[in-house]
């Protein structure tokens, strides 16, 4: 059975298609739809981090002159940490335990496969 939801306005390529896979096979409340928007917007956010981190250095300055860690590096770890628990309140079923009335969870494991969920 599918959902179909439409997508909230700008978001991005891989948050587009975490909106349509999880709106697409879960029926969501409207809670847990701006949860989802939440996670999608964040999932933009961690990929404009990481093309910023392309460029720069992984260790700058510090206040003291010491070699310090990025704050882009920072900002990423700690947006991931974010993504993770948005993607945590919406309660999806792992794939050992598959809703009833859902679409399979492999769907929801592919999906975090290409989110990057390893944070």
């Amino acid at each position: 059975m599918s959902y179909k939801i439409e997508p909230p306005e700008g978001l991005g390529a891989k948050a587009l298609v975490v909106w349509s896979e999880i709106s697409g096979n879960y029926e969501l409340r409207i809670d847990e739809l701006r949860v989802l928007e939440d996670a999608c917007r964040e999932i933009d956010l961690i990929e404009r981090l990481e093309a910023a981190l392309v460029d720069a250095d992984l260790m700058v300055t510090g206040s003291m002159g010491q070699p310090v860690a990025s704050p882009l590096v920072q900002e990423l770890r700690q947006h991931r940490g974010v993504l993770a628990r948005l993607l945590g309140w919406l309660k999806l079923p792992d794939e050992e335990e598959p809703a009833k009335g859902t679409a399979s969870a492999s769907a929801r494991q592919a999906a975090m496969a290409r989110w990057g969920r390893g944070a």
